[in-house]
């Protein structure tokens, strides 16, 4: 891949096996792509914005097997990549 960012996985495999302890997969922007984060994003106030946007867009059903974020790839890299700072 192109850029790391600390705290965050880009995975290509959409097994569910390849997520370490304490991470989930999600699934972002029009192409679905996986992405592995820490579970600590899900305490954030800017994380749970997003989790509340997909909660309004899909429920509690998401189709890809992972949590699926309704929202540009481009937006979901600048808001974790805040996250990882902290």
């Amino acid at each position: 891949m192109g850029f790391h960012l600390p705290g965050i996985k880009r995975s290509s495999s959409s097994k569910g096996l390849d997520v370490p302890k304490g991470y989930l997969a999600v699934y972002v922007g029009e192409k679905m792509k996986r992405f592995v984060i820490p579970m600590s994003y899900l305490n954030q106030t800017s994380f749970q914005d997003l989790l509340s946007q997909a909660v309004e867009e899909f429920g509690y059903d998401h189709p890809m097997g992972g949590l699926t974020i309704p929202c540009e790839e481009d937006f979901f890299v600048d808001i974790t990549s805040r996250l990882s700072r902290c």
